[in-house]
């Protein structure tokens, strides 16, 4: 199966507008990629859909990561913080999510991490190039998975 981290800003984009990335949450929710979160970018998450621009209340934000994120999710535990070099320090939690993850891609729109490409093992690609090597979303049900957590 394909291991993938998606940063905050495509997970949200994907949770709360749809859109060009709204087949995201169909293909994590049906087990068509292994999505990857740490501790870091599920607190980074939490705080973002807090900010008041989206008027969401606490029951609202805990519902989507209650109901649509966590449960589909394999929760990676950082032991040790890898070495590497980014541009943005703001960019290492996701970074260090995919690369202690074993993640295959790291999908993103940050022009910063883009222009990598790789980061050791880890390709870098937009939502759209992601969605298009997905190909289309089983049409399967929805079923959680266990909230695995990787070394």
């Amino acid at each position: 199966m394909i291991r993938a981290v998606l940063d905050t800003n495509v997970i949200l984009s994907a949770l709360l507008f749809g859109g060009s990335t709204g087949g995201l949450v169909r293909a994590w929710q049906t087990g068509w990629f292994q999505l990857l979160l740490s501790r870091a970018l599920l607190e980074e998450i939490l705080r973002v859909l807090a900010y008041p621009k989206f008027h969401l209340t606490e029951g609202e934000i805990r519902g989507l990561l209650e109901e649509e994120l966590i449960p589909f999710a394999e929760t990676v535990i950082i032991r040790r913080q890898p070495t590497i070099q980014v541009r943005d320090p703001d960019d290492l939690a996701v970074a260090a999510c995919a690369l202690t993850g074993r993640a295959r891609y790291l999908v993103t729109g940050d022009a910063d991490l883009l222009s990598l490409g790789r980061i050791r093992q880890v390709d870098v690609i937009r939502p759209a190039d992601f969605l298009a090597l997905l190909g289309p979303p089983s049409p399967g049900p929805v079923r959680p998975r266990p909230n695995r957590s990787a070394p």
